[in-house]
């Protein structure tokens, strides 16, 4: 120690605080993103919940409504193809989100239209399965919609912690990239239109 100048030992307590602060910046890169995954898996959970809910109730409205097959052709294609949109949240780019989503939005206007049989169908409004299964999927979109808002929370604070400068260059060295979030579906903005 004795051979070693108070510059070299300013130099090495230097290099040191800066090794540990990339060490910590680096810990909490790998914690924001895996919270954002573990998000994005809950996301995912939401949606395989309403998918897994969908043939009961359309086997349920099919006793009922034997003259709607070409709804019921297209909420089972919609499920179909929203169950084999498949991503990787700690890899998933901007377009893997947009067919995710759109693959979902689809799946969601099918539903929609299955469930506006009840009106030509009085006596399946009064079936108790139909009911319960009502309910069961209201409160997955619920589910679905908490799950997405918690997604962007997470992501947000993600973002906003590789973003910051000097964790920025941090981020681009040891890949860290930017995460997107769920959007509202187009023309989401403008108010349904309702009548009677």
């Amino acid at each position: 120690m004795k051979n070693l100048g108070k510059g070299t030992i300013g130099l090495i307590a230097v290099v040191a605080v800066v090794v540990l602060w990339a060490i910590s910046a680096y810990n909490g890169m790998v914690q924001e993103q895996e919270k954002a995954t573990t998000a994005f898996a809950n996301v995912q959970s939401a949606y395989q919940r309403r998918a897994d809910l969908i043939p009961n109730l359309v086997e349920v409205v099919k006793g009922y409504a034997k003259h709607e097959e070409e709804t019921f052709k297209g909420v089972v294609e919609a499920r179909a193809k929203a169950t084999q949109v498949t991503i990787d949240p700690s890899n998933v780019t901007p377009e893997q989100l947009k067919e995710f989503q759109a693959a979902q939005g689809e799946l969601s206007s099918a539903l929609s239209r299955l469930l506006a049989v009840q009106e030509n169908y009085p006596e399946l409004k009064a079936n108790e399965n139909f009911k319960d299964l009502q309910v069961q999927l209201e409160g997955t979109e619920n589910r679905i919609n908490e799950a997405r808002n918690k997604y962007n929370e997470v992501v947000q604070v993600y973002n906003i912690y590789v973003r910051k400068f000097p964790k920025s260059l941090l981020a681009g060295i040891f890949g860290f990239p930017k995460m997107d979030k769920f959007e509202a579906d187009a023309g989401a903005q403008n108010a349904p239109k309702v009548s009677f």
